[in-house]
């Protein structure tokens, strides 16, 4: 008889203890369930709605084939867990089990069906993924922010509804903070989390993105990604020198063609140039003026 194993606190009160009936059919591989509490029905596939509350953001068909393969040779041996909606079905969990068996071309899938609210919906779906570490830390970074602001939780609290410490609540919460790039590098699996740590400790942009660009054209570790961080978070800032009279020049120069302000700063014949903008349109018309310019000198 199968075990329902790797369950979240959550999900165990969903699913029955105990299985009293397992039959498999070979013909189509479906499996159906009864049990002492609660039976495990066949609903149809097509009658199924993904949960809006899944915090996973992307399924990989590539990466379900091994499920599609088990489940093709040994059927569906865990039931996936719905909300009745209607006249249709809502995933609570199974999400992948799910997927899997419309692509094998299952009719029908086992289920129980439980009468769960919105939260717990989130919750769940949450706890399942976590469970298997199915969620990049991007992706169980947003659905904690979603969970703590939908329904009004602190981090503390967070943390004992999912098993987590405050403090891996709060530090995959800071991965949000991170700019876009990296945050992106972080989801596709270019940088880990023990990367993304260092880098998030890191107090200005400027200093983030040159450690994150360091780790990939070296292919740091995070060690050394940790003994570079020590050395960015002790350099002391640069002091740039007082503008002299042509760059002053070139600087107010900028400010009028841009319509906007502009600096530069400068020392030894290097430094930045910064433009400031305010909005989406404003970035806009900026740099059709710079590239307008740069068309007409070429």
């Amino acid at each position: 008889m199968s075990k329902i194993m790797g369950l979240g606190r959550g999900l165990g009160s969903l699913i029955p203890s105990k299985v009293a009936k397992e039959a498999v059919r070979e013909e189509n591989k479906e499996v159906a369930f009864t049990s002492d509490d609660a039976a495990v029905q066949q609903i149809p596939v097509g009658m199924i709605e993904p949960n809006p509350f899944q915090p996973r953001l992307e399924f990989d068909h590539a990466g379900l084939d091994d499920l599609i393969e088990s489940i093709k040779q040994y059927g569906i041996i865990q039931p996936l867990i719905l909300s009745k909606e209607g006249e249709r079905y809502q995933l609570i969990a199974g999400e992948r089990r799910w997927r899997a068996a419309k692509i094998a071309g299952f009719k029908t899938v086992p289920a129980i069906v439980r009468d769960v609210n919105t939260q717990e919906k989130l919750e769940l779906a949450l706890i399942e993924n976590i469970q298997r570490k199915d969620l990049n830390a991007i992706e169980r970074a947003l659905a904690y922010r979603r969970l703590i602001d939908e329904f009004n939780l602190t981090q503390e609290e967070a943390g004992r509804r999912l098993g987590k410490s405050r403090p891996a609540i709060t530090q995959t919460l800071s991965f949000l903070n991170l700019p876009e790039e990296i945050q992106r590098a972080l989801a596709e699996g270019k940088i880990t989390e023990g990367h993304a740590r260092v880098i998030v400790g890191l107090k200005t942009r400027e200093a983030q993105m040159e450690l994150f660009e360091k780790i990939l054209k070296y292919n740091f570790t995070v060690r050394d990604t940790e003994e570079e961080g020590r050395t960015v978070r002790n350099r002391k800032p640069r002091e740039y020198a007082v503008l002299d009279s042509e760059m002053r020049r070139w600087q107010e120069d900028l400010q009028s063609a841009l319509s906007t302000r502009v600096a530069i700063k400068s020392r030894d014949g290097e430094g930045e140039l910064s433009i400031k903008f305010f909005s989406k349109e404003e970035l806009s018309e900026i740099a059709k003026k710079i590239l307008s310019a740069s068309k007409l000198d070429s």
